[in-house]
């Protein structure tokens, strides 16, 4: 069995996209040290598949092939002022302060007194939580020297986590939220007006125990409110940026639309403008709002969901509907962005067995 990796070292997300301050996340690496150090196995790094080695070259000299290269590409705003300097995407925000060799020289500017994440997933809360955290909490953890460096003269003392839908719809997971009412220099905010629920939410989240249980904190810190602690961290709901306003080429400030809910046909639960506006003064602006694949040249590939074609990890060929003879897919390329580290075990599993069983 042959690994190749398009950087030098191993383990992907678990070692670039995992926040510094989670090791017990990354203690994971070590099973995958163990599989790796299988005299079966050999680790090409540093070898881009397209680039170094193209598909038909591994064609030509494996029977199966495996794609399991991630999300390595995020989704964009597609609004006004996006393009501004200081307008990034959390992913590469994470991979700044996880070392990556890609985003080391990030341009990353925190003179500002506030930031924006835009989005409710644990990645827009890793983020957030990064930007709230003391010198302190930071440098016991494995962040790139670089990053904590930068952090250490950070300036930026209101973070906005921007929530498109309400408090029942968010993505994050407990532990996500629990965490943020423990930071040594930095306050929950939550507007307890924000927090009301409409029927269709209601509804949906009942026997949600999870989702109960993040209200139960939101709830909880609109309760207790600003402690007094140097920086906050704000929840703000039913708002969508529908523009970044720039002045003499530096960002300002964040215009949202105000939204609302409302129960689309196919039962779920859509945010709608308003026609109402706000805008939120900041000078960091990262979105953190979905992610997508990277085509590989020679493989099939669905531009509209960012996903190699698949049945059951099963490479199809999306022109005539068939298998691609042995080639399988597995992770995000496969399924796209969802889950957790664990959830791929299974996929993967999925996958292994459709190999099998050709």
């Amino acid at each position: 069995i042959d690994i190749f990796e398009r950087l030098i070292a191993p383990h992907g997300l678990v070692r670039y996209g995992v926040a510094p301050d989670h090791q017990n996340i990354k203690a994971v690496s070590k099973v995958y040290d163990r599989t790796v150090a299988n005299p079966a196995v050999r680790y090409f790094g540093n070898v881009e598949v397209g680039k170094d080695i193209t598909h038909d070259e591994l064609k030509r000299h494996y029977d199966v092939i495996f794609y399991a290269t991630g999300a390595q590409s995020d989704r964009r705003l597609g609004i006004p002022g996006e393009d501004l300097p200081n307008s990034l995407s959390a992913t590469e925000f994470v991979a700044w302060y996880n070392g990556h060799p890609d985003f080391k020289d990030l341009p990353v500017d925190l003179s500002c007194e506030a930031a924006i994440v835009v989005g409710v997933g644990n990645v827009a809360m890793d983020v957030a939580r990064i930007l709230a955290k003391s010198v302190k909490e930071l440098e016991c953890t494995d962040i790139a020297d670089h990053a904590l460096a930068a952090l250490a003269k950070s300036n930026i003392k209101d973070i906005y986590i921007i929530a498109r839908r309400g408090p029942a719809q968010v993505k994050f997971t407990n532990a996500e939220i629990r965490e943020m009412g423990h930071l040594e220099i930095a306050d929950p905010i939550v507007l307890e007006q924000e927090l009301k629920l409409d029927r269709a939410s209601s509804a949906a989240i009942e026997g949600d125990i999870a989702m109960q249980k993040n209200l139960d904190y939101l709830r909880a810190y609109a309760e207790i409110g600003a402690t007094g602690k140097p920086r906050r961290v704000h929840f703000r709901f039913l708002l969508s940026p529908v523009e970044i306003i720039g002045q003499d080429g530096k960002i300002v400030a964040v215009k949202m639309e105000k939204n609302e809910l409302r129960p689309s046909v196919s039962g779920d639960i859509k945010a709608t403008g308003t026609g109402k506006y706000e805008t939120i003064e900041a000078g960091l602006v990262l979105r953190s709002v979905g992610y997508k694949g990277v085509p590989i040249e020679g493989v099939p590939f669905d531009k509209r969901s960012g996903v190699i074609p698949n049945e059951v990890g099963r490479v199809i060929d999306p022109e005539t509907g068939k298998v691609v003879t042995g080639e399988y897919v597995a992770g995000w390329i496969k399924r796209g962005p969802t889950g957790v580290i664990g959830t791929n075990k299974p996929d993967a599993i999925e996958s292994v067995n459709s190999m099998f069983e050709d």
